[in-house]
């Protein structure tokens, strides 16, 4: 299966960073880019699993608790923005 890339955006001071980085490490900037994230990934990997665990453990299994998870607003609010439909 061929590789596939997306697409990222970043502001015009970052892209010079890269850009700089590259050159003078004799890299593509997309490659600079990939090291940099998962090095970045590797360094915060116990806070990264933190998060995960925080956002499981307000999962009860419901629609309601994944919505309140997903858009940052309390189960109890959600009356407030229109509420859940029934049976869930």
């Amino acid at each position: 299966m061929a590789a596939t890339s997306a697409p990222i955006k970043v502001d015009v001071g970052t892209d010079q960073l890269i850009s700089h980085a590259a050159h003078f490490l004799g890299k593509a900037k997309k490659d600079v880019v990939e090291l940099a994230v998962r090095e970045y990934i590797e360094t915060h990997r116990s806070e990264i699993n933190e998060g995960i665990r925080a956002a499981l453990s307000q999962l009860d299994g419901s629609s309601a608790s994944a919505i309140a998870l997903l858009t940052d607003v309390p189960v109890d609010h959600l009356q407030e923005y229109g509420g859940m439909p029934s049976g869930h």
